[in-house]
């Protein structure tokens, strides 16, 4: 299961967020307004994202752009069943009942409706 830091967080964020592709330079161009980063650290931790299978990219022209491989509930689902698959039967069964149990009411009438 891919693990995100703080950074890796932020940025898959922006991401969910955009309409569209965003290259290096447009998440650097964001994420400054927040904090001071260097571009080639921006660059980086797109190009582990990537490695991670958390983006996909594709080259356009000499630029790199970057979209989430799937929307994040997805990916959120897919990390708690990766952490769930490598416990007991009990523990799972503990941790989804207390999972369920932490659901607000408008959660739940969600999951019936679907």
């Amino acid at each position: 299961m891919p693990s995100r830091g703080q950074l890796e967080q932020r940025i898959m964020q922006l991401l969910w967020a955009a309409a569209g592709p965003l290259t290096v330079a447009d998440v650097h161009a964001r994420l400054s307004l927040e904090r001071e980063l260097a571009y080639t650290t921006v660059m980086t931790v797109l190009d582990r994202l990537s490695k991670k299978h958390l983006v996909r990219r594709e080259l356009d022209g000499r630029a790199w752009r970057y979209t989430p491989r799937a929307p994040q509930g997805v990916i959120v689902a897919e990390e708690m069943g990766a952490l769930l698959a490598g416990v007991s039967d009990d523990t799972r069964v503990a941790a989804l009942r207390h999972l369920a149990q932490e659901l607000s009411p408008e959660e739940r009438s969600a999951l019936r409706a679907e």
